[in-house]
């Protein structure tokens, strides 16, 4: 049996990878990924690129931005696809900013709950419309400024 090609051109990648073509050269230009030029000037890329991608979209549905996972897969090795051992490690250093994320999200659902129920249907008063609302105890609540709170007089 043959071994497989170590270069992949970018259509083979997107095939492989359910990644559009576009997307490749997007994220080429970001660093995310790299490829390397023919004599005919086409990319052509290291099979371990299919696991990069594959990190980089499961770091996307957890939400994370592309510039966050620029950074953590700036601190990769360059000669090696991501394995188990580097996404332990930089999901738990994400889990802190999930958590804060699960947390905001619980709190909406439990202010949506209790906005459905006042029955106010405003948004000049909703807490929904204002979350952490400072000015409240001066202003009333739901109150939105377009100074900081300092200036206001």
């Amino acid at each position: 049996m043959s071994k497989p090609p170590k270069l992949l051109t970018i259509g083979e990648v997107s095939y492989r990878s359910g990644v559009a073509q576009t997307a490749l050269r997007f994220y080429e230009q970001r660093d995310l990924i790299t490829a390397t030029r023919t004599s005919g000037n086409q990319r052509r890329y290291d099979r371990t690129v299919l696991r990069r991608l594959a990190f980089i979209r499961a770091a996307q549905r957890v939400g994370l931005s592309l510039e966050q996972i620029a950074d953590a897969l700036s601190t990769l090795p360059a000669d090696r696809a991501p394995g188990k051992a580097d996404w332990s490690r930089l999901s738990r250093s994400w889990r802190d900013e999930l958590d804060a994320r699960i947390e905001g999200l619980q709190k909406l659902r439990d202010n949506l709950t209790g906005c459905i129920a006042c029955g106010c249907l405003s948004l000049r008063t909703c807490a929904l419309n204002n979350p952490d609302d400072i000015a409240m105890d001066r202003l009333g609540p739901g109150r939105t400024l377009l100074q900081p709170a300092a200036d206001t007089r």
